[in-house]
C-alpha cells in the first residue's frame, strides 16, 4: 500500500514500487521535497532537519532521505532517533529550511513515512504538498560533486526538548518533583521509550517501564486506544503507581491510565489540559471535529470560545491562528500549545497534564470525574472505488432532523449526539465517529449509520 498526499508518502515496506514504500519511491519523494525546499528558500545549498522513530525500516529510510537531499545539494542534520515534536522544534531553532520525519505514526510495524515540515517547523500547506508532488515527477538535474550537501547527526534534540518543556511557565516542575509521583510508562518500543522516561526523571517522577525498549518491535497495536494497552493498566496497578502514561511510536498522540487502572480517555487528555491551560491564561480552544464536545463545555466554562476544525493537524493549526486560541488538538490525545510550538506534543502535554493533577490534589480518577462525561464509538469502512460523495449525499438527504456540517466530510448533529463520516488522510477507509452520553448509545449511532452509509455504495 501506498499513499501519496500533500500531508507526505505513506506506505508498507516491501513490494514493488507505486504499490508499497520502495527504496526508489522514498528517493523520487525525497527529491521532490529537496527540489521544493531549494525554491521555497531561494538557496542551492538549503538545510533540511531530519529524525525518525524506532520502526525496524527507519534507518534504512534515514539513509536513503539524507543520500536524497545531499545529491541535491541540500545539507543535512539528523536527529537520529527522535519524536516528531522534537524535529517539529529543532527545524527554527537551527534556523533550517524544512524537516522531514520518518514515522507512520501509529500505523503498524510494517509502514513507514515521510512527514515534511517547512521553515517554521510545521506541516506544509496544501499548495505546498501539491507542489512536492509535483516536482517529484519532474525529471531532475543532480548535483555535481563539488555541490553535494553533507550530513550532520546531533543527537543532544530530546534533551533539548525536556528543558524546553520544564522551562514553560505553565508547568511547575518543582510542584510535581513535591509530590512524590510514581508513572507507569509504555513507550510502544520507539522513541517515546526513551523521551518521556526522560522527562519525568527530570520532573523527580519514579519510572516504571513498560515497552521502553527502542528496538522497532511493537509490542502491540501501536494506536494508544484501551484495547492495546492492558499491559499498561496492569502494571499501574500492580506497582501502585499514580498514572500510566501512553504514547504513539511518534510521540505526538499522549493518553492516560488512572491508579486504579482505568482508562482516562484519549479524547480526555485535551480536555483536561485545556482546563488547566484557561485556568491560568484566557483565550479560545480548537479541535478538529471528530473530537467530544466536552472541550466545547470546558471552554464555555472559562468564559471562551470554542471552535471545531476540519481534521487533520494543519487544519487545526489554521484555526488556533484565525481565533487566537491559547490551546488546542484533536481528541486522539494530540496536544497543540502555541505558546511552544505549533505542532502535537506529548511531552507538553505531560508537563502540563501533570501540573494540573498535582495543583488539583486528585487522583487521575478523581480529575476524570470532574469532566463531562461522553463516549466516542470509533468505526470504519473500507474506502471504495468510487461512489463516495454520491452516498454521503444521498444519507443528507435521508437526515432532514440532523445539522449538517460539510467541511470535512459529513457530520449529523442530532438530539442525542453526533456522528461523523470523512475519508481518512492516512488509510484507505472512511472514518465512523459517534459521541453520545453512553456506549451502547454511541455504537448505536455508529453502526446505524454505517450500516445506511454501506447500503448507499
Amino acid at each position: 500500500m501506498l499513499i501519496k498526499s500533500i500531508s507526505g508518502i505513506r506506505g508498507t515496506i516491501g513490494g514493488s514500487p507505486g504499490e508499497a514504500l520502495t527504496p526508489p519511491d522514498v528517493v523520487k519523494f525525497a527529491t521532490g521535497y529537496a527540489l521544493w525546499v531549494k525554491e521555497a528558500s531561494g538557496s542551492e545549498n538549503p538545510v533540511v532537519v531530519i529524525g525518525r522513530d524506532a520502526r525496524i525500516s527507519g534507518s534504512m529510510m534515514s539513509l536513503l532521505v539524507s543520500s536524497t537531499l545531499n545529491s541535491l545539494g541540500v545539507d543535512v542534520v539528523d536527529l537520529g532517533l527522535s519524536t516528531t515534536p522534537t524535529v517539529e522544534l529543532a527545524v527554527p531553532e537551527l534556523d533550517a529550511n524544512g524537516g522531514i520525519i520518518l514515522t507512520a505514526s501509529h500505523n503498524p510495524k510494517n509502514w513507514n513515512a515521510l512527514k515534511l515540515l517547512n521553515s517554521a517547523g510545521e506541516f506544509l500547506s496544501k499548495a505546498a504538498g501539491e507542489r512536492v508532488l509535483e516536482l517529484a515527477e519532474t525529471p531532475t538535474e543532480f548535483s555535481e560533486v563539488d555541490h553535494l550537501g553533507k550530513t550532520s547527526r546531533d543527537d543532544s534534540w530530546i534533551k533539548w526538548h525536556v528543558d524546553h518543556v520544564i522551562g514553560l511557565e505553565l508547568v511547575n516542575a518543582d510542584l510535581i518533583r513535591s509530590a512524590g509521583l510514581k508513572v507507569a510508562v509504555d513507550g510502544i518500543n520507539s522513541s517515546g521509550g526513551i523521551a518521556i522516561p526522560l522527562l519525568l526523571e527530570s520532573m523527580g517522577v519514579e519510572v516504571i517501564k513498560v515497552h521502553c525498549d527502542p528496538d522497532g518491535e511493537f509490542a502491540h497495536n501501536p494506536e494508544p486506544l484501551p484495547a492495546h494497552l492492558i499491559d499498561l493498566s496492569s502494571a499501574v496497578v500492580e506497582n501502585r503507581c499514580s498514572l500510566g502514561i501512553s504514547v504513539d511510536p511518534d510521540v505526538d498522540r499522549l493518553c492516560f491510565v488512572s491508579e486504579d487502572g482505568s482508562f482516562f480517555g484519549e479524547e480526555y487528555t485535551l480536555v483536561a489540559v485545556a482546563d488547566y491551560v484557561l485556568s491560568k491564561t484566557p483565550g479560545n480552544t480548537v479541535s478538529n471535529m471528530s473530537s467530544t464536545r466536552a472541550l466545547s463545555i470546558v471552554t464555555e466554562k472559562h468564559g471562551e470560545t470554542y471552535t471545531a476544525s476540519a481534521v487533520g493537524e494543519v487544519n487545526v493549526v489554521e484555526a488556533i491562528r484565525a481565533t487566537n486560541a491559547i490551546i488546542g488538538g484533536e481528541g486522539n490525545g494530540g496536544i497543540i500549545y502555541p505558546t511552544s510550538h505549533a505542532g502535537r506534543d506529548a511531552l507538553i502535554g505531560v508537563g502540563l497534564f501533570l501540573t494540573h493533577l498535582v495543583e488539583q490534589g486528585v487522583s487521575c480518577s478523581e480529575l476524570r470525574n470532574t469532566y463531562p462525561d461522553f463516549v466516542i464509538c470509533k468505526d470504519k469502512i473500507e474506502l471504495p472505488e468510487s461512489g463516495v460523495e454520491e452516498a454521503l449525499e444521498k444519507l443528507v438527504e435521508n437526515h432532514p432532523e440532523a445539522e449538517i456540517n460539510t467541511i470535512d466530510g459529513v457530520k449529523f448533529d442530532l438530539n442525542g449526539g453526533w456522528v461523523h463520516l470523512r475519508r481518512s488522510n492516512t488509510e484507505p477507509i472512511i472514518r465512523v465517529y459517534a459521541e453520545a452520553s453512553t456506549e451502547d448509545t454511541a455504537n448505536a449511532l455508529a453502526r446505524r449509520f454505517k450500516s445506511e452509509l454501506l447500503n448507499l455504495l
